[in-house]
């Protein structure tokens, strides 16, 4: 007779909690303390926490010192399931093989590239908002639009079929849920990474014209099952998750400052400095992949040792007040500040590009479509989500 042991969840780190849109100040203060404080992941790790810019950038800027092998695995009931589970994860490879299976997927993901996909993500943009129209106020902004647009463009980039949206969001939510035992995350990391399995299964015998037929078709000698699995699996949680919580988390810190919306819904020209600030401003990756220290050596004139986890805050880093004047200000004005929120050197976001074109679509488009737009409920009452891998809203009332 078998029993079941309660796990109880792990607790949230405090770099992971936020202050609405902000980083605890907490959290803030710690860019002012001298070395890095030491403190428990999720999984258990004992690592210590970086927060200022520079330092940020320094240890992603550095492969051949931080290695992206500190990645944690998650455990997957009753042994493997056939399917490497680091295999194909750019976050969780160095170069050179970090390098090879990048330089597979640069071309789809080019500016030249992106620019193609535009009149189709204006479409799929435009639809929704149709919808959200004939269905009437109030609507879930989160539910009816943040989420479905970047869903409906990964599917079609990837290959993947829309009807699916609804297991693959749930089964990507359930993953980066750090409050849930990790037991669980990684029976669902196994059931996302079988659920892939059989779409590149479909593909290599039947390749289409999305980017796992290309693949295929150009570098089936070169890659690997697992591998492309890996890829898939990666891309489409990291396609919507981040993109769907920028256009949430974004649509409420515009609709707080009115003025700011005005500049994006009428000023072509506004749009892309306004991006880089929301993305500067709300950080919404907490950390992304801690880094293993390799050797000895010092951060910022701070001394780590080889074999040391370190996270890095990326939502403190981008309010570090050395890098941005007034860094807790949302202004959409100002010159483009540097920030992290794609990440820094040779892993820096793959898929920045499609980001930035999605929200170059969507925020303007939504603002014009509904210029009343509001808030349905108090600011007080919104809910944000607590204990995710990636900061966002539950939901955003809205009325119009």
């Amino acid at each position: 007779m078998s029993t079941t042991t309660h796990q109880d969840p792990p607790p949230v780190p405090r770099h992971m909690q936020r202050d609405r849109f902000a980083p605890l100040p907490e959290t803030q203060a710690v860019r002012d303390e001298p070395g890095f404080p030491t403190f428990t992941t999720p999984f258990g790790a004992t690592a210590r926490l970086v927060t200022r810019y520079a330092d940020v950038r320094e240890v992603l800027g550095d492969a051949a010192r931080f290695s992206n092998t500190g990645l944690p695995r998650l455990p997957t009931p009753d042994g493997e399931d056939g399917i490497d589970p680091r295999a194909g994860n750019l976050l969780a490879t160095d170069p050179p093989e970090h390098t090879r299976l990048r330089r597979l997927l640069t071309g789809e993901f080019t500016v030249k590239r992106i620019r193609r996909l535009e009149p189709r993500i204006t479409e799929i943009v435009d639809d929704h908002l149709d919808a959200m129209a004939a269905a009437g106020p109030p609507a879930d902004l989160v539910g009816a639009f943040a989420l479905p647009v970047p869903s409906l463009v990964i599917c079609e980039l990837l290959g993947v079929p829309y009807d699916d949206r609804a297991e693959f969001q749930g089964r990507a939510a359930r993953q980066i849920d750090i409050s849930r035992p990790l037991e669980e995350r990684g029976r669902v990391a196994m059931e996302s990474r079988a659920y892939m399995g059989e779409l590149v299964d479909r593909a290599r015998a039947e390749p289409g014209d999305d980017m796992l037929g290309m693949l295929i078709r150009e570098h089936g000698d070169d890659i690997t099952r697992s591998e492309l699995v890996g890829i898939a699996s990666l891309l489409l949680i990291a396609g919507h998750e981040t993109t769907a919580n920028m256009l949430g988390l974004g649509t409420l810190a515009l609709l707080r400052a009115p003025d700011q919306l005005a500049r994006v819904r009428d000023e072509p020209d506004a749009v892309a400095p306004a991006i880089e600030e929301l993305l500067r401003y709300l950080s919404v990756v907490h950390s992304g992949v801690p880094r293993l220290v390799r050797e000895d050596t010092e951060v910022g004139g701070v001394p780590v040792a080889a074999g040391e986890l370190l996270v890095l805050s990326l939502p403190a880093a981008n309010r570090d007040p050395a890098a941005v004047e007034h860094p807790d200000d949302l202004n959409v004005t100002r010159t483009i500040a540097p920030h992290v929120a794609f990440g820094h050197g040779v892993h820096h976001c793959l898929g920045a590009p499609l980001a930035r074109a999605e929200m170059a679509v969507a925020f303007p488009a939504l603002f014009r479509r509904f210029p009343t737009l509001a808030p349905g409920i108090p600011f007080e009452d919104v809910e944000f989500r607590s204990a995710t891998v990636v900061h966002g809203l539950r939901a955003l009332p809205v009325t119009w």
